[in-house]
Protein backbone atom coordinates (compact mmCIF):
# COMPACT_ATOMS: atom_id res chain seq x y z
CA UNK A 1 0.00 0.00 0.00
CA UNK A 2 1.66 3.16 -1.19
CA UNK A 3 1.08 6.45 0.84
CA UNK A 4 -1.03 9.05 -0.93
CA UNK A 5 -1.15 13.07 -0.61
CA UNK A 6 -4.07 12.73 1.55
CA UNK A 7 -2.84 9.86 3.42
CA UNK A 8 0.27 12.30 4.32
CA UNK A 9 -1.60 15.18 5.08
CA UNK A 10 -3.51 12.82 7.41
CA UNK A 11 -0.30 12.14 9.18
CA UNK A 12 0.79 15.54 9.58
CA UNK A 13 -2.74 16.68 11.08
CA UNK A 14 -2.12 13.54 13.84
CA UNK A 15 1.31 14.81 14.54
CA UNK A 16 0.00 18.11 15.10
CA UNK A 17 -1.70 16.32 18.61
CA UNK A 18 1.07 15.04 19.62
CA UNK A 19 2.02 15.45 23.56
CA UNK A 20 -1.66 16.69 23.98
CA UNK A 21 -2.62 13.91 26.29
CA UNK A 22 -6.37 14.28 27.53
CA UNK A 23 -7.26 17.51 26.28
CA UNK A 24 -10.36 17.80 23.90
CA UNK A 25 -9.89 17.49 19.98
CA UNK A 26 -11.89 19.58 17.97
CA UNK A 27 -11.19 18.94 14.71
CA UNK A 28 -13.16 20.61 11.58
CA UNK A 29 -12.95 18.69 8.32
CA UNK A 30 -12.49 15.70 7.11
CA UNK A 31 -8.19 14.95 6.94
CA UNK A 32 -7.93 17.15 10.45
CA UNK A 33 -11.05 14.77 11.44
CA UNK A 34 -9.28 11.69 10.49
CA UNK A 35 -5.55 12.87 12.10
CA UNK A 36 -7.29 13.52 15.34
CA UNK A 37 -8.81 9.65 15.25
CA UNK A 38 -5.12 8.84 13.55
CA UNK A 39 -3.57 10.11 16.67
CA UNK A 40 -5.92 8.47 19.09
CA UNK A 41 -5.44 5.06 18.11
CA UNK A 42 -1.41 5.29 17.89
CA UNK A 43 -0.17 7.85 20.18
CA UNK A 44 -2.56 10.06 21.90
CA UNK A 45 -5.02 7.33 23.13
CA UNK A 46 -6.06 9.56 25.82
CA UNK A 47 -7.42 12.32 23.52
CA UNK A 48 -11.27 13.31 24.40
CA UNK A 49 -13.15 13.42 20.82
CA UNK A 50 -16.87 14.12 20.48
CA UNK A 51 -19.38 13.06 17.87
CA UNK A 52 -20.30 16.41 17.15
CA UNK A 53 -23.31 17.05 19.36
CA UNK A 54 -23.86 16.20 22.56
CA UNK A 55 -21.56 12.80 23.39
CA UNK A 56 -17.89 12.19 24.51
CA UNK A 57 -17.30 9.20 22.19
CA UNK A 58 -15.40 6.00 23.88
CA UNK A 59 -14.63 4.41 20.77
CA UNK A 60 -13.47 5.88 17.45
CA UNK A 61 -15.63 6.02 14.87
CA UNK A 62 -14.75 6.21 11.23
CA UNK A 63 -15.45 9.32 9.05
CA UNK A 64 -17.07 7.58 5.94
CA UNK A 65 -18.87 4.22 6.10
CA UNK A 66 -20.84 2.95 8.93
CA UNK A 67 -19.97 4.95 11.96
CA UNK A 68 -22.18 2.23 13.81
CA UNK A 69 -24.05 2.96 17.20
CA UNK A 70 -21.94 5.66 19.42
CA UNK A 71 -20.37 4.36 22.82
CA UNK A 72 -20.69 6.94 24.81
CA UNK A 73 -18.09 7.92 27.98
CA UNK A 74 -19.69 11.00 28.60
CA UNK A 75 -21.92 14.13 27.92
CA UNK A 76 -21.01 17.41 26.65
CA UNK A 77 -23.85 19.22 25.34
CA UNK A 78 -23.04 23.00 23.85
CA UNK A 79 -22.48 24.97 26.70
CA UNK A 80 -20.31 22.35 28.71
CA UNK A 81 -18.19 22.80 25.61
CA UNK A 82 -17.01 26.45 27.10
CA UNK A 83 -16.02 25.28 30.28
CA UNK A 84 -13.42 23.63 28.86
CA UNK A 85 -12.63 26.29 25.98
CA UNK A 86 -11.87 28.94 28.57
CA UNK A 87 -8.55 27.15 30.84
CA UNK A 88 -7.00 25.93 27.54
CA UNK A 89 -7.71 22.32 27.66
CA UNK A 90 -8.97 21.71 24.10
CA UNK A 91 -6.84 21.93 20.55
CA UNK A 92 -8.55 22.74 17.56
CA UNK A 93 -7.90 22.21 14.07
CA UNK A 94 -9.60 24.70 11.99
CA UNK A 95 -9.52 25.58 8.26
CA UNK A 96 -8.18 29.17 6.71
CA UNK A 97 -9.74 30.90 4.13
CA UNK A 98 -6.66 33.10 4.19
CA UNK A 99 -3.85 33.20 6.93
CA UNK A 100 -0.94 35.70 7.05
CA UNK A 101 2.39 35.51 8.49
CA UNK A 102 1.67 35.76 11.92
CA UNK A 103 -1.15 33.09 11.94
CA UNK A 104 -4.15 35.98 11.43
CA UNK A 105 -6.31 33.95 10.00
CA UNK A 106 -9.83 34.72 8.02
CA UNK A 107 -13.19 32.93 7.85
CA UNK A 108 -15.50 35.98 7.53
CA UNK A 109 -15.03 38.00 4.17
CA UNK A 110 -13.23 38.60 1.19
CA UNK A 111 -12.67 42.51 0.56
CA UNK A 112 -13.84 45.05 2.85
CA UNK A 113 -15.96 44.18 5.92
CA UNK A 114 -17.89 47.25 5.45
CA UNK A 115 -18.69 46.20 2.08
CA UNK A 116 -17.41 42.47 1.37
CA UNK A 117 -16.63 41.32 -2.02
CA UNK A 118 -17.46 37.68 -1.07
CA UNK A 119 -19.71 36.70 2.63
CA UNK A 120 -18.24 33.34 4.43
CA UNK A 121 -18.51 32.12 7.19
CA UNK A 122 -18.25 34.78 9.64
CA UNK A 123 -15.63 34.81 12.55
CA UNK A 124 -17.94 32.14 14.49
CA UNK A 125 -16.24 30.85 17.35
CA UNK A 126 -12.10 32.09 15.78
CA UNK A 127 -11.70 34.68 18.14
CA UNK A 128 -12.26 32.56 21.47
CA UNK A 129 -10.61 29.78 19.81
CA UNK A 130 -7.62 31.82 19.10
CA UNK A 131 -6.43 33.23 22.81
CA UNK A 132 -7.95 30.65 25.07
CA UNK A 133 -6.49 27.82 23.76
CA UNK A 134 -4.03 25.34 21.07
CA UNK A 135 -5.04 26.05 17.52
CA UNK A 136 -4.16 24.53 14.23
CA UNK A 137 -4.69 25.09 10.48
CA UNK A 138 -5.48 22.77 7.02
CA UNK A 139 -5.24 24.39 3.95
CA UNK A 140 -6.42 21.84 1.55
CA UNK A 141 -5.37 23.95 -1.49
CA UNK A 142 -2.32 26.04 -0.79
CA UNK A 143 -1.93 28.85 -2.89
CA UNK A 144 -1.36 32.62 -2.61
CA UNK A 145 -4.98 34.10 -2.52
CA UNK A 146 -5.08 31.75 0.86
CA UNK A 147 -1.54 32.81 1.96
CA UNK A 148 -1.96 36.38 1.96
CA UNK A 149 0.51 39.05 3.07
CA UNK A 150 -2.51 40.76 5.57
CA UNK A 151 -5.65 39.48 5.66
CA UNK A 152 -8.77 40.91 5.01
CA UNK A 153 -10.47 40.55 8.41
CA UNK A 154 -8.66 38.80 11.18
CA UNK A 155 -11.10 35.96 12.43
CA UNK A 156 -8.18 33.74 14.17
CA UNK A 157 -5.94 35.99 16.16
CA UNK A 158 -2.38 35.62 15.14
CA UNK A 159 0.81 36.26 17.15
CA UNK A 160 1.52 39.68 16.28
CA UNK A 161 -1.86 41.21 17.75
CA UNK A 162 -1.82 38.71 20.44
CA UNK A 163 1.81 40.08 21.34
CA UNK A 164 -0.81 43.43 22.02
CA UNK A 165 -2.73 41.44 24.68
CA UNK A 166 -1.66 41.31 28.60
CA UNK A 167 0.50 38.27 29.58
CA UNK A 168 -3.13 36.84 31.61
CA UNK A 169 -5.10 37.41 28.28
CA UNK A 170 -2.79 35.65 25.95
CA UNK A 171 -1.69 32.68 28.62
CA UNK A 172 -3.27 30.39 26.12
CA UNK A 173 -2.44 31.53 22.92
CA UNK A 174 -0.63 29.01 20.80
CA UNK A 175 -0.68 28.54 16.98
CA UNK A 176 0.38 25.25 17.14
CA UNK A 177 1.00 24.25 12.93
CA UNK A 178 -0.38 24.91 9.84
CA UNK A 179 -0.76 21.49 7.27
CA UNK A 180 -1.45 22.21 4.15
CA UNK A 181 -1.42 19.80 0.78
CA UNK A 182 2.19 20.85 0.35
CA UNK A 183 4.18 21.46 3.68
CA UNK A 184 3.48 21.51 7.02
CA UNK A 185 4.45 25.21 9.33
CA UNK A 186 4.66 26.91 12.17
CA UNK A 187 5.96 29.77 14.08
CA UNK A 188 8.97 28.84 15.83
CA UNK A 189 10.66 32.07 15.13
CA UNK A 190 11.88 34.75 17.06
CA UNK A 191 9.51 37.36 15.97
CA UNK A 192 6.52 34.29 15.47
CA UNK A 193 6.76 34.96 11.35
CA UNK A 194 5.58 31.52 9.75
CA UNK A 195 8.47 29.16 9.23
CA UNK A 196 8.40 26.29 6.75
CA UNK A 197 8.79 23.11 9.05
CA UNK A 198 8.76 20.46 6.33
CA UNK A 199 7.87 19.76 2.59
CA UNK A 200 5.67 16.76 1.45
CA UNK A 201 7.44 14.27 -0.73
CA UNK A 202 7.80 16.00 -3.85
CA UNK A 203 7.74 19.54 -3.23
CA UNK A 204 10.24 22.11 -3.55
CA UNK A 205 10.68 24.80 -1.36
CA UNK A 206 9.99 26.67 -4.34
CA UNK A 207 6.54 25.13 -5.34
CA UNK A 208 5.57 26.60 -1.81
CA UNK A 209 7.19 29.62 -1.54
CA UNK A 210 5.34 30.64 -5.23
CA UNK A 211 2.32 29.24 -3.10
CA UNK A 212 2.64 32.10 -0.52
CA UNK A 213 2.46 36.02 -1.09
CA UNK A 214 4.71 36.71 1.93
CA UNK A 215 8.16 35.32 2.59
CA UNK A 216 8.70 32.22 4.69
CA UNK A 217 11.26 32.03 7.05
CA UNK A 218 12.90 28.94 5.79
CA UNK A 219 15.62 27.40 7.02
CA UNK A 220 18.95 26.01 5.96
CA UNK A 221 17.53 22.31 5.93
CA UNK A 222 13.87 22.05 5.67
CA UNK A 223 13.21 18.00 6.05
CA UNK A 224 10.28 16.31 4.58
CA UNK A 225 7.03 15.17 6.13
CA UNK A 226 7.34 12.12 7.49
CA UNK A 227 5.07 9.48 5.51
CA UNK A 228 2.68 7.12 7.68
CA UNK A 229 3.33 3.68 8.84
CA UNK A 230 2.31 0.74 6.98
CA UNK A 231 -0.21 0.46 10.37
CA UNK A 232 -1.57 3.50 9.71
CA UNK A 233 -2.24 3.19 6.47
CA UNK A 234 -4.17 0.18 7.41
CA UNK A 235 -5.93 2.51 10.23
CA UNK A 236 -6.31 5.22 7.75
CA UNK A 237 -8.15 2.93 5.85
CA UNK A 238 -10.41 1.85 8.11
CA UNK A 239 -11.21 5.40 8.83
CA UNK A 240 -12.02 6.31 5.31
CA UNK A 241 -13.07 3.28 3.71
CA UNK A 242 -15.02 5.58 1.26
CA UNK A 243 -11.82 7.18 0.54
CA UNK A 244 -13.40 10.52 1.06
CA UNK A 245 -9.52 12.38 2.00
CA UNK A 246 -8.76 12.12 -1.50
CA UNK A 247 -11.70 14.94 -2.40
CA UNK A 248 -10.09 17.25 0.10
CA UNK A 249 -6.30 16.39 -0.84
CA UNK A 250 -5.47 15.12 -4.77
CA UNK A 251 -1.96 14.12 -5.96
Amino acid sequence: MTATRADICVVACAEAFRGDGEIMASPMGLIPSLGARLARLTFEPDLVLTDGIATIRADTAPVSGDAGEPVAEGWMPYRFVFDTLWWGRRHVMMGATQIDRYGNQNISCIGPWERPKVQLLGARGAPGNTINHTTSYFVGRQNARVFVDQVDMVSGVGYDRAAQLSEQQRRFHEIRCVVSNLAVFDFDTPDHRMRLRSLHPGVSVEDVQEACAFDLVVPDDVPETRTPTPEELALIEQLDPEGRRFREVAE
